[in-house]
């Protein structure tokens, strides 16, 4: 008698990431460089320290606000994707394509070169800016800097960690977190009980600071404000990203809405802390004087900690951009994954490895992606390209919560959103706001960031016709 064929099991995602690996995700990934870099440009756009917190405040608001809506949808859908599932269940495959085209493009592997790029800024300065000065020939790019290489490097080296099981992933995560938040904390603390600071700093203007590389359309006024916010918003950037890997949480439901509600306020709080820490130590002229290649925490750390602070730092900035890299790595390639699995992306990119259960192809193709904006690109282009294209898609997405809650008014939500349904519509005027007025103030970024979601339309088109195209 012939033995009975045996089937081997779909290989899936696991269900490994606990509430606090679901909380250091969205705390660690909100804390990369901008609270560290963008203090500069921000001065330089309002002018002065009140304005620039309270920007901070407003900023982190608004993301409180999307936060709250992004929880019930999260619950709803607690599936690999996040917004990718959002858009898809509310729009159709269209506009879900279109957004996965853009993240994968320009949002994620945009945050992964802004965010290598930030941590070589960092190690640069730990180097006695060796990395600036060292050249490179690259076939196909030309010379290339010595922090652009090390940034790539950098790209390689967390995605290599996320091929690893998600469980791992996460635990690394959630202890480069809690390293994280010390140093957060300890350069906000540490100005106020061990600099020599003054509180008449916030009675004074940075107008008159050299304010390198900072436009002058974008110096105080209403469009100086919106700048402001946009820098504010890249440095609260990631708070949803946590919704990518919905499928590979434990107990959804209960996890996901502490996890990005409760990050969310942990950061704002660090946030303000940190910024009301620099102003304390520098005038506000200082700050917006600072270097656009030098972190101002480390200009205000070495006010009380003498120049072992440049070395001390930037070796903690590294760690803390790395942390952010990490978890930026590995919840981005979940996107092209959950494409892959529609059919509307390359279907390779779809394969689990039966081993860590982890999207490692696509890991591999975003860092091959991200690798190409490093060379390419300057830290700052690619983080303008990379918060308007979020928040278009961020409308979208929180949109949806009331297309659901018509279409699918008896679906379980173990959470709803706070103050539906004026929570999601103030979140929907600020951030439509901030669009327009970076339609104005940066037509050139934010077309061109228009553009490369335009042109995912062909390759939509073409995808759906040839599902079994390969990569």
């Amino acid at each position: 008698m012939p033995s009975p064929v045996t089937r081997s099991a779909p290989v899936t995602l696991v269900r490994g990431l606990g509430l606090f690996a679901a909380f250091s995700m969205v705390v660690g990934n909100v804390i990369g460089t901008g609270v560290f870099l963008k203090a500069r440009v921000m001065t330089c756009n309002v002018e002065t320290p009140g304005m620039v917190i309270a920007v901070w405040v407003v900023a982190g608001l608004m993301s409180l606000l999307g936060a709250l809506t992004y929880a019930e949808l999260a619950t709803l859908f607690p599936d690999a994707g996040g917004e990718y599932v959002f858009i898809r269940q509310a729009y159709g495959r269209l506009w879900a394509f279109l957004y996965g085209w853009t993240r994968f493009f320009v949002a994620t592997a945009g945050a992964l070169a802004a965010l290598a790029t930030g941590g070589a800024i960092f190690l640069n300065a730990l180097a006695g800016n060796q990395l600036a000065a060292w050249q490179v020939a690259v076939p196909g790019f030309g010379t290339v800097g010595g922090i652009a290489l090390v940034a790539v490097v950098a790209v390689w080296v967390v995605t290599l960690i996320n091929c690893l099981d998600v469980s791992t992933g996460g635990t690394v995560a959630s202890g480069l977190t809690a390293m994280k938040l010390l140093l957060v904390s300890g350069v906000g603390i540490g100005a106020f009980l061990l600099a020599d600071g003054s509180w008449s700093h916030y009675a004074l203007s940075g107008a008159g600071g050299t304010c390198e590389g900072v436009d002058a359309a974008a110096r105080g006024g209403l469009a100086g404000i919106g700048a402001a916010m946009m820098a504010a918003l890249w440095g609260y950037n990631g708070w949803n990203e946590v919704t990518y890997v919905a499928g590979e949480v434990k107990d959804p439901g209960r996890a996901l809405p502490l996890a990005i509600i409760g990050g969310i306020l942990t950061v704002a709080a660090l946030y303000v802390t940190v910024n009301a820490g620099y102003f304390y130590v520098l005038t506000p002229e200082a700050v917006a004087s600072v270097p656009a290649a030098s972190p101002v925490a480390t200009v205000a750390a070495t006010q009380f900690l003498g120049p072992a602070a440049t070395s001390l730092m930037a070796g903690m900035l590294s760690v803390s951009v790395f942390t952010a890299l990490l978890i930026v790595a590995l919840v981005g390639a979940r996107i092209p994954y959950a494409m892959a699995q529609d059919g509307v992306f390359f279907r390779s990119l779809a394969t689990l490895s039966p081993r860590t259960r982890v999207p490692i192809r696509a890991l591999i193709a975003q860092a091959f992606w991200a690798s190409v904006l490093v060379v390419t690109g300057s830290f700052d282009t690619l983080t303008d390209y990379t918060i308007f294209a979020v928040l278009i898609f961020l409308v979208l997405g929180t949109a949806s919560v009331y297309v659901f809650r018509r279409r699918m008014p008896d679906a379980p939500r173990p959470y709803r959103t706070w103050g539906y349904p004026v929570v999601p519509a103030l979140f929907l005027l600020t951030a439509c706001w901030l669009i327009a007025n970076t339609l104005i103030t940066s037509p050139r970024q934010s077309l061109a960031g228009l553009a490369l979601v335009a042109l995912g339309v062909p390759f939509y088109l073409y995808w759906t016709r040839n599902s079994k195209f390969d990569m």
